[in-house]
């Protein structure tokens, strides 16, 4: 397919600078099969689960992963970490006037300095010297990293709010944003309904914002995430599979861990690193419902989704949110999708 068939045009006011005045206050398209086209509440969203229903969430926690430094020669630098790999060693983006050459030395706040090691792709390798490790200095002087269509800076607020309630292995520099809208009032509602919540870890990088460079989009190339899907979300779905209840996957990441862990053509409980592209013509092996937020025009999410759901009928759900003026993106409002046989197509 052409990129062209993932495009359409959004009014720039629709795009979420801030999250909702109160978790779990946004808006719920439900798009589902055989069904009208319904505007509801996110805390509605217990009304479509089932007794039995199996929910996946992403526990991954966003690490502060933005840093604020200059270069040994003056020139100011952005580091976004992508992967920590050891306690004193991460790959990273670097936007700077001119990149940094192998062996340059990076001072950042508090006075944590690092040295650029080697270029691994488009990443860079970072050396952070002195006893504290990777994980605590960003905690400690790191910002929330927020989308680039988020114009304004982090502050204390999206600390909290750019996490879910869920969160708790640290390793994302996104949020898994239909976990977002969750409270931990709705998850209780949702196990007092008799669903069956089960967590995989996807720790979400930079490269989900990164726009498709190619027209044809088979010829796009993911970034590879690190996942695990765990034996008792396997058993769940299994269970669930057995008696004809549905699988929800909360998030496109949920998804691409479950249809990663599914890839032999069974699902299985595993972990690694994937870089799994799900376009129109992919057949899908676990969830049955899916759980999103609105997604960036030509960006791999749409083509995702409108893999799940049908192509004709993610332009419809997507022009109707339009025109009811959904918020759109991380902070934005959410919908829940059926798979596209459901349509009978």
């Amino acid at each position: 397919m052409h990129i062209n068939d993932f495009d359409f045009n959004l009014p720039p006011q629709l795009i979420a600078q801030q999250p909702s005045t109160e978790r779990g206050g946004s808006r719920l398209l439900a798009a589902l099969p055989q069904q009208p086209l319904a505007d509801r509440w996110f805390r509605d969203l217990a009304d479509y689960v089932n007794a039995g229903d199996v929910l996946v969430f992403n526990n991954t926690k966003v690490m502060k992963a933005r840093l604020f430094g200059q270069k040994e020669s003056g020139g100011k630098i952005e580091v976004l970490v992508e992967r920590v790999i050891d306690a004193h060693t991460a790959l990273a983006h670097i936007r700077a006037s001119k990149s940094p050459k192998p062996n340059t030395r990076l001072w950042f706040d508090g006075g944590i300095q690092a040295a650029m090691t080697e270029r691994r792709g488009e990443l860079f390798c970072l050396h952070f010297f002195g006893e504290e490790d990777v994980w605590s200095l960003l905690e400690r002087i790191g910002h929330m990293p927020l989308p680039p269509y988020i114009e304004r800076e982090a502050d204390d607020t999206d600390n909290a709010r750019y996490q879910t309630v869920y969160a708790k292995h640290e390793g994302a520099v996104a949020a898994p944003t239909a976990g977002l809208h969750f409270t931990d009032h709705l998850l209780q509602r949702l196990r007092g309904k008799g669903a069956v919540l089960r967590e995989i870890t996807l720790h979400v990088g930079a490269g989900t914002f990164q726009p498709v460079r190619v027209n044809n989009i088979a010829e796009h190339k993911m970034h590879n995430e690190w996942y695990e899907v765990g034996e008792d979300t396997v058993d769940a779905i299994e269970t669930a599979k057995q008696s004809g209840k549905r699988v929800w996957a909360v998030g496109t990441t949920a998804m691409r861990a479950l249809e990663s862990a599914a890839l032999s053509g069974s699902l299985k409980a595993g972990r690694g690193d994937t870089n799994i592209f799900i376009t129109p013509g992919y057949s899908f092996k676990t969830a049955d419902r899916l759980i999103t937020n609105f997604h960036l025009p030509k960006s791999t999410l749409l083509m995702l989704v409108s893999a799940f759901s049908g192509v004709d009928e993610i332009r419809a759900v997507y022009q109707h949110a339009i025109a009811a003026q959904y918020r759109f993106f991380s902070y934005g409002d959410a919908m829940i999708l059926g798979r596209k046989d459901e349509y009978g197509i």
